[in-house]
């Protein structure tokens, strides 16, 4: 249930209506951008909602049971403000998103009608369709800890203790030729082994991908030659002389925990858990099954 300005259940009550849907998405990097399906620019609370921004909604789907209600946003891929390249590069991604009924000739008679996040982003050829879900997406996350040989801990974060900062495990460097769209030869990396980086994270400091942050596929040394490859392509293309900062990488082994970070200690894995072969073991003649360690 909807709780109403009196205001504004007068203009509903009057039978001749002037609403407008305007949606407030506020990205994961603090920049703030208000649409509205409007003819003409509204300010409320300091953000103006943009009209003829192409983007138009479907109706909201709600149920009274947990499961996560969604609506879609469709816009255009010419938009000044919302761009395939942005889209692709995933700016948008989990954005945080409120949805407003506004009488648009009277701004503060308005009602919230839904909060929620950006989903999944379907592009075509000429626009996109954003889906908005509830908060109820929330609960689908996991909570709490997965028993299993790996570790479960994000290297270098409070569980994991390791400082990525240490020179030991930071390299910096710049691209000196391109092997593919996300493949590269280095300078700057001399110091470190082959491997060093591999599954790891590396930031753009400089060229047309400045600031977004990449993952690591795999770190080559050929003849002396330091190679770098992604594992995904970025959306702005890599050129030669681009800076970079790139950091060491884990595969979540006991093995790589103790040997490359000496950080056993903060292994947040169970490596001698046992595995299926031992669980869905049974009895058979020969066996040593006389009820001792296995």
């Amino acid at each position: 249930m909807k709780a109403l300005s009196a205001a504004l259940q007068a203009h509903l009550d009057s039978g001749t209506t002037t609403l407008a849907w305007c949606w407030k998405i506020e990205r994961a990097d603090g920049v703030v951008f208000g649409f509205t399906d409007h003819d003409r620019p509204l300010d409320i609370s300091g953000v103006t909602y943009e009209p003829d921004s192409g983007f138009s909604a479907s109706e909201i789907r709600s149920g009274t049971d947990l499961a996560v209600d969604a609506q879609d946003a469709e816009g255009v891929l010419t938009s000044d403000t919302i761009t395939e390249t942005d889209v692709l590069d995933g700016r948008w991604d989990n954005a945080a998103v409120e949805v407003w009924r506004v009488n648009w000739q009277a701004v503060s008679q308005r009602v919230l009608m839904r909060r929620g996040a950006i989903g999944q982003v379907r592009r075509g050829r000429l626009a996109f369709v954003a889906e908005v879900r509830s908060l109820a997406h929330v609960l689908n996350q996991t909570v709490g800890r997965t028993f299993q040989h790996a570790c479960d801990a994000e290297l270098g974060d409070v569980r994991c203790g390791v400082d990525l900062d240490d020179p030991a495990f930071k390299g910096t460097g710049a691209v000196v030729t391109l092997t593919g769209d996300r493949g590269f030869t280095t300078s700057g990396l001399a110091g470190f082994t082959a491997g060093w980086f591999a599954l790891g994270r590396l930031t753009w400091t400089s060229g047309p991908n400045a600031g977004r942050v990449a993952e690591v596929a795999s770190h080559d040394v050929v003849a002396g030659v330091r190679r770098l490859t992604l594992l995904e392509a970025p959306v702005r293309p890599i050129a030669a002389g681009d800076g970079f900062v790139v950091r060491a990488g884990c595969d979540k082994r006991l093995e790589t925990c103790r040997d490359r970070f000496a950080n056993v200690v903060n292994f947040r894995g169970f490596p001698h858990i046992p595995g299926q072969d031992t669980v869905i073991r049974y009895p058979n003649r020969g066996d040593a099954n006389a009820g001792e360690v296995l």
